[in-house]
């Protein structure tokens, strides 16, 4: 039976092409999918693009205090708020005693997050008694919002309505009520009304009149100021809007404005049924079992679960608007779902026609809306770059003289493997600039100067895998081994030293993201993913690349340029095997004994 033959490996017979052209067809892909995304260069953080710093002055609410820990809970709330959409790399931060600091960088929507960040005020849900257009950007609106004004009728929450006042609540896996449109078909005057039978009231043109006859706290007097402010409220005019409900309180009536399609709706709005801190948890989710689209889920703490439940079973027997509930945050009606039955459990939808930027938003509100204490704004200015680009000048400079140094190293010690090293080098470069430039509309990842520190630490990370896997086929060399094997024997063992080398930075790039916030996130985020791209380089290009040199005389054949010379690395003499000589034959004498 013939013996095996020894020399060869599974490792050694496996097909170094395949992982070159499927890391080739990776690079591609990604970069084919940055050209087409618009996004050809990776988005800049404030300290080098520039972008909006807001300054919010804390002011005391009844029964809290401006204290460092209300202040740290409010920091809190906010930075999970303005980077609720993803790594947006903003800052907040405190200043003083009363002051927060919130830094959002260039190329984020600054007018959307400076509104999440500036809606500071407590988070309430509030019955609505009546509304209607305002202002005469909403007397026409678009065929796609829903008209909630008493000359044309107002759908109730179907999922084709996409006005936040069309949006319905219900209970996580009920039935969607057939929709049914009716009139707003009451008075102000009926809706101010309380523990009475209503009784319309409408002048000939058959919109609702505006003339109270009750009041249910405060009397006449106050019931006759509130619709005063009702009529007069021009929800397009931002004077308006800017005093509408700000100084409301929670068992107040009063009266709001919200933003419906792009036009403006004013509400007049009941005592607040729920406060925000009674949400737990609020997500955007898209369902994919109906054709709801996305919607937002709510889950509520016991008591909110409760007082939910009971608001939503009065709402539900009231005709139209008066079956819907504002969710008002900083004196704005942020969304205003239609109720068709009583909401049980602590859980429940808010469906429409959202858009999946829409839903994130709501989601977001309602989740970190309540803050201890309430904020003005004291001032919104815009940063330059110019300190920032000096900055990332000298650091891209110092970077750019720490890689020639590296290749110099390189050249000049490994000779000619240091072709496999920038060749390596060059591959992950590729794939960390296209991925972060992905990432910037993913994310919202914003490279910072921190972020760059990241990128240039893995220079090191990444050559050093190299210089790991090189030493150890040297290794084999000098034990008298030729290329071709000597690669494939060195590969296991310098395949574990990289893996845990490559963990151990990936662990600590975690935990300093995970316990960290703001720039130093940044440079988390940028070592932990170049350390993921060193393996998958490593693993599918280097180890490929040097299987497939390894058949070329240049280097089999250990070219005293090409860096595995087994002369100048004082490899032992090949190890050859010699036979025995035959013994003497039978009868025949030994010449030395003769």
């Amino acid at each position: 039976m013939a013996a095996p033959k020894r020399g060869r490996t599974a490792s050694a017979q496996s097909k170094p092409g395949r992982s070159l052209a499927l890391i080739l067809i990776a690079i591609v892909a990604l970069t084919g999918g940055m050209f087409l995304s618009g996004h050809t260069t990776p988005r800049l953080g404030i300290d080098l693009a520039g972008g909006t710093s807001i300054t919010l002055k804390a002011k005391a609410d009844q029964g809290s205090a401006i204290n460092k820990a209300n202040m740290d809970t409010a920091v809190d709330i906010m930075n999970r708020r303005v980077n609720g959409l993803g790594v947006s790399e903003a800052e907040v931060q405190t200043q003083g005693n009363d002051n927060i600091i919130v830094n959002i960088p260039k190329g984020t929507n600054s007018k959307e997050a400076q509104q999440q960040v500036g809606t500071t005020a407590k988070l309430y849900f509030r019955p609505v008694l009546a509304t209607e257009p305002s202002g005469t950007a909403a007397q026409s609106p678009s065929p796609s919002a829903s008209s909630s004004g008493s000359s044309s009728p107002k759908p109730s929450g179907s999922p084709s309505s996409t006005a936040s006042s069309g949006q319905k609540a219900t209970s996580p896996g009920s039935a969607s009520p057939t929709a049914t449109a009716t009139s707003q078909g009451r008075a102000v005057s009926d809706a101010l009304k309380a523990d009475s039978t209503p009784s319309p009231s409408a002048s000939s043109s058959g919109k609702p009149s505006a003339t109270p006859s009750a009041s249910p706290s405060g009397g006449s007097a106050a019931n006759s100021k509130l619709q005063a402010q009702y009529a007069a409220l021009n929800c397009a005019k931002a004077t308006d809007r800017a005093k509408a409900g700000k100084n409301a309180k929670p068992g107040d009536t009063t009266v709001a404005c919200g933003e419906i399609d792009g036009n403006w709706y004013k509400y007049l709005l009941g005592p607040a049924a729920v406060d925000g801190t009674e949400v737990k948890k609020a997500q955007a989710v898209f369902n994919t079992q109906s054709a709801a689209g996305w919607q937002v889920q709510m889950t509520f703490t016991g008591s909110g679960a409760k007082k939910f439940a009971d608001i939503t079973g009065q709402l539900a027997q009231k005709p139209d608007p008066q079956n819907e509930f504002g969710i008002v945050l900083d004196g704005d009606v942020v969304s205003s779902p239609v109720v068709h039955e009583a909401i049980t459990g602590g859980q429940a939808e808010i469906s429409g026609s959202f858009k999946q930027e829409e839903a994130q938003s709501l989601a977001n509100m309602l989740s970190y809306g309540a803050l201890p204490l309430s904020f003005q704004e004291q001032s919104v200015t815009t940063v330059t770059a110019a300190l920032g680009g000096e900055q990332l000048h000298a650091g891209l400079l110092a970077g750019a003289i720490g890689l020639a140094l590296v290749v110099i190293y390189l050249v000049v010690y490994y000779r000619g493997l240091s072709i496999v090293a920038m060749a390596s080098l060059l591959v992950s470069a590729i794939l960390t600039y296209v991925i972060m430039s992905l990432l910037g509309p993913a994310i919202h990842f914003a490279l910072n100067l921190p972020a760059v520190c990241g990128a240039i630490v893995a220079i090191g990370i990444t050559a050093d895998s190299f210089i790991v896997y090189f030493e150890r086929i040297r290794d084999e060399i000098r034990e008298g081994r030729s290329l071709r094997p000597a690669v494939e024997r060195a590969w296991p063992r310098a395949r574990r030293t990289i893996l845990v080398s490559d963990f151990v930075s990936f662990l600590a790039a975690a935990v300093l993201f995970i316990v960290t916030v703001g720039k130093v996130q940044g440079f988390a985020f940028t070592l932990g993913l170049t350390t993921l791209l060193d393996v998958v380089v490593v693993f599918f290009f280097t180890k490929p690349l040097m299987t497939l040199l390894a058949r070329r005389k240049f280097f089999a054949n250990g070219h005293k340029w090409s860096g595995l010379d087994p002369k100048s690395l004082g490899a032992k003499p090949p190890l050859r095997r010699t036979r025995r000589p035959a013994g003497p034959a039978a009868g025949s004498v030994d010449p030395k004994e003769a």
